[in-house]
């Protein structure tokens, strides 16, 4: 039963430590009540002016569904892989949904960040 616990407490601090590692630009983000959790693999933002970025750095339109192609290549499984996209509030809904098109090629799971509602 110990190494049940043990275990569990790994994997506890495996997914601490991973969450710290994502940063997400501060701009106003869409606000929603959803309570859904997913976990981070990767991060899409995307800027009012149609700048796109993928884990902070900065990419072109074209090449992101290039990167995305090629980090699913990377990831050892699809399973639990998800794009997180943070849109700017104002952020032309075309920009969003071709990066969601972009995740449903690859198969992947893709999430839209938003702020709760308070």
């Amino acid at each position: 039963m110990s190494s049940l616990t043990d275990i569990i407490f790994l994997l506890l601090i495996f997914f601490m430590l991973t969450s710290t590692l994502v940063r997400i630009q501060p701009f106003p983000l869409p606000k929603s009540d959803s309570k859904t959790v997913a976990a981070v693999s990767l991060v899409v933002t995307i800027e009012k002016d149609g700048r796109h970025t993928l884990n902070n750095k900065e990419i072109s339109p074209r090449a992101l569904e290039r990167a995305l192609t090629q980090k699913v290549r990377e990831a050892k499984t699809k399973e639990g892989l998800t794009v997180t996209i943070v849109a700017e509030m104002g952020t032309s809904f075309d920009y969003v949904v071709s990066v969601m098109e972009m995740a449903a090629r690859n198969r992947i799971q893709a999430i839209i960040a938003t702020e709760p509602i308070s």
